[in-house]
């Protein structure tokens, strides 16, 4: 059975699974016209397998922003796989080409890599990071709600005190989730909110504490002060914590997402990243990018604006996402 045949018997195992394979077949669609549409292009353009098919694979994946390193790894492996396998239709590189993304994604890790590291019977706390504008608070609140509607108790720190209305967007998704936030008045040092806030997460008996934070200071050395002031904070009052430092990157700023990444893991050992916004964008390949450079996995997918569309991300789906169409046309 081909690689992209276990795919699809994944994702059509049940009504859950199918109902993932959906948001990402639709969340992906910009990324997906563009990149089926130029793989497509290019199989139908070369009879065999040569350098010169190799060649505009790899100008294809850079332009869905895989990356340079990433893509230079990718367009290797295919090559020994190719050689391997003794392949000579170009038709039947769309399937190694599949199965190479979802190896390259979790390397030598397992599949739990993507998986919320959420404590047993004590407080989780997870500090969520990121420039200003890439859908960090509005992340939070989903993020919140479902953790909510999964059982647990959740709450807020506002500790981005910085933006104007932040605090009160903050407060808004809280109200929707309904779950409590912590909160002091503008200006105020986020360190110190973030301490109200495990003092009421451990009172309130909350499993899970969200701590909001700063996206933008004077300079990047403020802000990058700031979040290890914060994480130093967590770490006296709650041992181990925080469990997660999650860094929101707005997914259509493409390789801008990358070099925010790198500045803010060299802050505050970033455990995991929310992707927003792949939905719009025909550069998803960031997600390869990201994880392959960076080594850092992806754990949230923003797929369209409604709380459910914020998606645990499945490198499986991820790919089933990208090859829906090619999927499809081959049960034709």
């Amino acid at each position: 059975m081909s690689f992209m045949d276990k795919l699809k018997n994944k994702f059509k195992q049940n009504d859950e699974t199918e109902e993932v394979s959906t948001k990402y077949k639709e969340g992906m669609k910009k990324t997906r016209n563009s990149f089926s549409g130029k793989i497509n292009d290019l199989i139908a353009r070369y009879r065999k397998v040569d350098e010169d098919f190799f060649e505009e694979l790899e100008e294809v994946l850079i332009s869905a922003d895989v990356g340079v390193m990433t893509v230079m790894d990718l367009i290797d492996e295919l090559k020994m796989e190719v050689k391997r396998r003794n392949i000579k239709d170009t038709k039947e590189v769309k399937d190694v080409i599949s199965e190479k993304l979802v190896e390259i994604y979790y390397g030598d890790d397992n599949e739990q890599i993507e998986a919320l590291n959420l404590q047993e019977n004590q407080l989780s706390v997870i500090l969520v990071v990121g420039v200003n504008g890439v859908g960090k608070t509005t992340s939070i609140g989903k993020l919140a709600q479902q953790l909510k509607q999964d059982g647990k108790r959740v709450v807020l720190a506002a500790g981005d005190t910085f933006r104007a209305g932040a605090i009160e967007q903050l407060e808004i998704w809280g109200e929707r989730a309904g779950v409590d936030v912590v909160k002091q008045g503008a200006g105020s040092d986020p360190a110190a909110v973030i301490f109200d806030g495990i003092k009421a997460a451990k009172s309130r008996e909350a499993d899970v504490l969200i701590c909001d934070t700063a996206g933008r200071l004077q300079n990047k050395v403020n802000l990058m002060n700031e979040l290890s002031k914060v994480k130093r904070v967590i770490e006296r009052e709650v041992p181990g914590a925080p469990h997660e430092v999650l860094l929101v990157l707005d997914a259509t700023t493409g390789q801008n997402a990358l070099s925010q990444a790198k500045t803010f893991s060299e802050a505050t050992d970033v455990s995991g990243i929310v992707l927003t916004k792949l939905d719009g964008t025909a550069k998803g390949g960031i997600v390869l990018a990201i994880r392959n450079e960076l080594n850092i996995p992806v754990k949230f997918a923003g797929l369209g604006e409604q709380i459910t569309d914020l998606q645990p991300f499945d490198a499986h789906a991820f790919v089933y996402g990208l090859f829906a169409d090619l999927l499809e046309e081959n049960e034709k």
